[in-house]
This record gives C-alpha cells, structure tokens and sequence, in this order.
C-alpha cells in the first residue's frame, strides 16, 4: 500500500516497481519527477566503520537482490549454453539463429522478472562499468559477482547431468584465431553496454522497454560473433561451462575482451549522452 505524506500525496510503500508501469492520465510530471527519485536503484548507503552494524532490513534486502542475481544468471546461462549444446548435438537442427533466440529472450525476460528486485545485471562486466561510472555501489560489486559465478558453476553442472557427455560443445572458445576472438569480444561487449548504459541509466530513454532492447541486444551479438567466439561477451557465461568441460582454452579472452568492451561502451554513452539541463534525476540500473 501506498503512504500518505504531509502534502496528502501518496508515496511509494517500497522503492521497487514493475519495469512496466503504464500511463495514468492526470498525473503532474512533478509527481513523476518526485517518484522517480524514490526509485533509484541500490541505494544502499555505504557502511563505514564509525557506522554502527547494517540494520536487518538492509541486509535482507541485499540477500534478496543477490538472490535474484544468482537466479537471473543461472537462466540465462543455462538457456544459452543449453542452446549451443542442442544445436551441435542435433547436428545444427537448432541453428545459430536459434541459439541467438534462445540467448536474447533469455535475457529479456529475465530482466523483465528480476530488473526491479536486482537490476539483472547478470554479468560482471555490467556491473563493474556500473560501478566504475558511479551508477552501483562498489560495496556490492564482489558479491554480485560472486552469485553470478556461482550461478554459472550452477548451471553448468546442472547441464553435465543432463547433456553429459556433450557438454564441451556449450563452451565459449575461439574458432578461429585468438586475436579475432579478442576482438569480436570486445566489440559485442561494447555494443551490449553501451545499450545497457542508455536504456538504464538515462531517464530520457524508453526504460520500459529495457529487457526488450538488451535481449535484442544480445541476440544480435550471438548472430555476429557466435561461429567466431561463441559470442560470450560475459565471463560468468564462459566460465561454468569451462570448468564444467574442462576446458579453458584461450578464456583470458573471455575475462578481459568483455569487461574492457563494457567500460569502454559505457564511457562512450556516458560521452554522448545529453546533459541534464532539465532536472531529470537519472534512474540507475534497470529500476526506473
């Protein structure tokens, strides 16, 4: 339910909210404004050692996100490397179109489930830019990749049992020369956080439709780099999978190529985007 403040508005009882949060005829963009500033995503404020211990609700609240964290990412690697293990396994039934689906939607839905509990971020690249652009808290960064990682470990082995002995087909590993992986990497991994920059931290962009644009996002990156690199532009999809396969080759590529692509694609954004002549707070991560 809604609270009541001292002017008689209502005020968000939590400051989460659906991605999708429709139109309401008859409400002032001051209200709008106002209840976009309650709705800043992880606005945790950092603990010092003069601070006394977090409260339980701050601490229950971070499980939760980081819950959803673990969750978001096991999806979406298990869609996506399930996909790659089908498609091989079928002799190419799925095609690499079909594995771009499986990859995009995979993301799309999972931000659309999870954007307003987490900020699915689903991948250490997002959120090392996010912190490295001031857009996430770097009190938080180590245990967001932690769940991811461990998600993907998760994942990984879930698909041996089940795939087991194919599984070596799931992983992302060059097909062809490790300097055209490299770069392959880092230009998907540009493409998808310079998207991911515009539609959720600029609250100019159509926020609504985030989980739309980086699903598309990705799928589209599987289409250009999946027969070169295996497309994985996050290291949480490479590294499960290799651990699981054991097999590593080249996957310094995997943990380098798309975390500098990603500061690289969110520093352009950060370099072009408009400047904030009108007031309008900047929403942060994928709660608008």
């Amino acid at each position: 339910m809604a609270d009541i403040g001292d002017d008689g508005a209502s005020t968000p009882a939590s400051p989460g909210s659906p991605l999708f949060g429709g139109h309401k005829a008859g409400r002032a963009v001051d209200g709008w404004r106002s209840l976009l500033n309650h709705r800043n995503c992880f606005r945790v404020k950092p603990w010092t050692i003069d601070d006394d211990a977090p409260s339980p609700l701050t601490s229950l609240s971070l499980a939760r996100k980081v819950g959803a964290e673990f969750i978001g990412t096991f999806m979406l690697v298990f869609a996506s490397t399930a996909a790659a293990i089908i498609e091989h396994q079928s002799g190419g039934a799925v095609t690499l179109f079909g594995v771009a689906a499986a990859s995009g939607l995979a993301a799309m839905l999972v931000i659309l489930s999870t954007g307003h509990i987490s900020g699915a971020h689903l991948n250490p690249s997002v959120t090392i830019a996010f912190a490295t652009f001031k857009h996430f808290s770097w009190e938080q960064v180590l245990v967001y990749i932690a769940a991811q990682m461990s998600a993907s470990l998760c994942a990984a082995f879930t698909l041996k049992a089940i795939f087991y002995p194919v599984l070596g087909e799931g992983a992302t590993v060059p097909s062809g020369s490790v300097s055209a992986a490299f770069v392959m990497e880092f230009i998907i991994g540009f493409n998808l956080m310079f998207v991911t920059t515009a539609v959720a931290t600029d609250s100019r962009a159509v926020g609504e439709l985030a989980g739309i644009a980086v699903g598309a996002t990705v799928a589209m990156n599987n289409l250009i780099a999946g027969r070169i690199s295996g497309a994985s532009m996050n290291p949480a999809r490479t590294l499960g999978p290799a651990v699981a396969a054991n097999n590593y080759k080249a996957i310094w590529v995997y943990f380098t190529a798309p975390i500098l692509g990603a500061l690289i694609g969110a520093g352009a954004y950060s370099a072009v985007k408009l400047p904030k002549d009108d007031g309008t707070p900047t929403a942060r991560s994928f709660r608008r």
